[in-house]
């Protein structure tokens, strides 16, 4: 059972979502102000901000398997500094099949230069809303690893939310190691959201 003050956080955090969320469809789709006012109660009162993600494969081991992984995942309102950091596990669009969604680290974002191990390819920098993302298998040399070190940069517009806790078997699960950051600001929603048996139940062996 959450304490008092963990509740307060994660209706904070809660807060924060849905107003980020509906502020942003206010921009896109011109609605009223009831309109809004609506939606910002809905997400608040009814809506949880973390939803279920089944994904496999060698590329994060050890925080997955290579077979069916059951992950909880915080949604992101906005993918932004503000919400995504550095060394987070993020869930975002196959940049080849949009229909598709992987899980990669977060390791460089817009302004970083990149520099490769491989002298005849010239450093750069990514560019204004770029990031960059990689497998978190080091046995997995670079070809093998489907990450930005084949498909390149990708869009911070694509990533839309974060794994926090991975259920690899009914027996073998736990929270999903980020930033220091992000593991602050997700804990109070662990707490409250997490459902184990629930995500056994959903669970594809």
């Amino acid at each position: 059972m959450a304490s008092i003050s963990t509740w307060f956080r994660y209706m904070a955090h809660k807060l924060e979502y849905s107003l980020t969320l509906s502020l942003k469809s206010h921009r896109s789709k011109k609605l009223s102000d009831r309109e809004l006012i609506q939606i910002i109660c809905k997400n608040l009162f009814y809506g949880k901000i973390t939803y279920l993600h089944s994904d496999k494969g060698p590329e994060m081991s050890p925080t997955m398997t290579a077979n069916e992984n059951t992950l909880l995942i915080r949604k992101i309102p906005i993918a932004n500094t503000r919400f995504v950091f550095i060394g987070d596990a993020v869930v975002l669009k196959d940049p080849n099949d949009s229909d598709k969604y992987l899980v990669r680290r977060l390791a460089a974002v817009e302004g970083f230069e990149m520099v490769s191990g491989d002298e005849k390819e010239e450093p750069f920098v990514l560019e204004k809303d770029q990031c960059w993302v990689t497998a978190e298998n080091q046995e997995l040399k670079a070809k093998e690893a489907y990450d930005s070190r084949t498909f390149g940069p990708v869009s911070t517009a694509d990533i839309v939310g974060r794994a926090i806790y991975c259920l690899r078997t009914a027996v073998d699960h736990g929270p999903v190691r980020n930033s220091h950051t992000a593991m602050g600001q997700d804990s109070p929603i662990l707490a409250v959201e997490l459902d184990v048996d629930e995500m056994a139940k959903n669970h594809k062996a």
